[in-house]
């Protein structure tokens, strides 16, 4: 976990997000640092167009649990569908993501609550 967080900091994170020729995978690293590490107003506006973005590609897809820091809960099943991949792959790459970066990623439902 402190590898990844160690390899960036907020200036070269947002620099990389401000250049117009940098490659996707970099890109998404540093969005990745972003939301794990960076300042809650900067997290905040990611985390906005993050759900703007889900509503306009899978507008199927909701979510209408959250977890206690209030961050959206999808069903593995309906994100699999919308993704295109089977449900244990998602789970598979989920947890993997879970390892390196020390965040939960997966959530029971008895962790969530829902909103009406």
């Amino acid at each position: 976990m402190s590898e990844f967080k160690d390899q960036w900091n907020l200036e070269m994170a947002l620099e990389v997000l401000g250049n117009k020729t940098v490659d996707s995978k970099l890109w998404s690293e540093a969005v990745k640092w972003l939301l794990l590490y960076g300042p809650p107003q900067v997290r905040e506006i990611l985390q906005s167009a993050s759900s703007n973005a889900i509503n306009k590609h899978f507008p199927e897809l909701k979510s209408d649990r959250y977890n206690e820091d209030g961050e959206p809960c999808y069903d593995m099943e309906s994100l699999a569908k919308a993704l295109g991949v089977e449900s244990q792959e998602l789970v598979e790459k989920m947890a993997k993501m879970e390892d390196e970066l020390g965040e939960r990623q997966i959530f029971d439902e008895s962790e969530t609550r829902k909103v009406q």
